[in-house]
């Protein structure tokens, strides 16, 4: 079986030095040139919770000449058309794209390729590009785990299940757009504020104020989810809609409690929205909190901390200033 990593950056570069280190032939496939020459010459070089150099398999873009059984991609979903259309000439007729990405990917892509050559994964851990051929892992080793699931038949799933295996845990959801809502809500609270305040998941969690906005964020989530017919999927064993859905004040401060032990295991993470801020790129945020608002708009859910959040986050992509007091900018929302 032929595979390729398409945009290996920090979660790539994790993902497929685990998989060349479990003996599994993979192309990793980056446009960084400095990066993709590190990579060939030193290899991938994981450092954070875990360390361990792999040797591996890199190409730039141009150099692709093969059809492939898999395409993992894992490039931001900005450019999605484009980036598909260009590896569509590189998937075999019964080959799978496997999208790693943020949001509600999936229908996008299987316009483009077909329904039963588009897979979608939620991918529960972080990392942080550090340099050229470095990437760091920053959640715990035991929290690498993958939910699968198929848009249509499915092809290559159980291929991208072995694939996946090689770094973690992995359940083929039968219920894929609730796994993704579980991913889309963790992110839209998390990685959106981590943009937001410059701080990691953890400070986000742990920080009252921040937490405070965090709980608002992810009801919503919860709320659309739940007008829109879909039940949300365990994320590592947790029902975390069960955990931060309430109604009393009860309830609403013991979920207000379990928001830190949650992001424990992956307290040390930033958000790849603030990273690609930071290098003076535009960041996916209209795919994350602006999706929650789309389907809120939808079925009449209203979504005003994940719309302030899409609002400030494209303020800071204009040359706003990062820093945790802009949590004070939802302040008029919880009154």
């Amino acid at each position: 079986m032929k595979a390729m990593i398409y945009g290996a950056g920090a979660l790539g570069t994790v993902l497929g030095a685990y998989i060349a280190r479990a003996g599994r032939e993979i192309d990793l496939v980056n446009r960084n040139e400095k990066h993709v020459a590190a990579l060939k010459e030193g290899g991938a070089h994981i450092v954070g919770t875990v360390e361990f150099t792999q040797k591996v398999s890199a190409l730039l873009p141009s150099e692709l000449t093969e059809q492939y059984d898999v395409i993992i991609l894992m490039t931001k979903q900005q450019h999605n058309a484009q980036v598909v259309g260009f590896l569509k000439n590189y998937l075999k007729e019964d080959g799978a794209i496997c999208t790693c990405q943020n949001g509600l990917p999936e229908p996008g892509i299987a316009e483009i390729v077909g329904a039963d050559r588009t897979l979608g994964c939620a991918i529960a851990w972080g990392a942080t590009f550090r340099g050229e051929g470095v990437s760091e892992l920053t959640s715990d080793p035991s929290a690498l785990t993958f939910s699968l699931g198929a848009y249509g038949k499915g092809n290559h799933l159980e291929d991208v299940k072995a694939l996946f295996e090689c770094m973690g845990t992995v359940v083929v959801e039968k219920n894929f757009i609730g796994a993704r809502w579980s991913k889309l809500l963790i992110n839209s609270a998390f990685s959106g504020l981590s943009t937001v305040t410059g701080a990691t998941f953890g400070e986000v969690a742990k920080n009252k104020s921040s937490r405070r906005v965090a709980q608002r964020i992810i009801k919503e989530c919860i709320d659309v989810a739940r007008a829109s017919g879909i039940s949300v999927e365990p994320v590592q064993g947790h029902k975390i809609d069960k955990l931060f859905d309430y109604r009393g004040a009860l309830k609403k401060a013991v979920s207000f409690a379990l928001i830190p032990v949650a992001m424990k295991k992956h307290a040390n993470l930033i958000a790849s929205m603030l990273q690609d801020i930071r290098n003076g790129k535009k960041c996916e945020i209209d795919a994350i909190n602006g999706a929650v608002c789309e389907c809120g708009k939808k079925v009449g859910v209203p979504t005003p901390f994940n719309a302030r959040t899409v609002e400030i986050v494209h303020e800071l992509e204009n040359g706003a200033p990062i820093a945790f007091s802009n949590i004070g900018r939802y302040d008029d929302l919880l009154k």
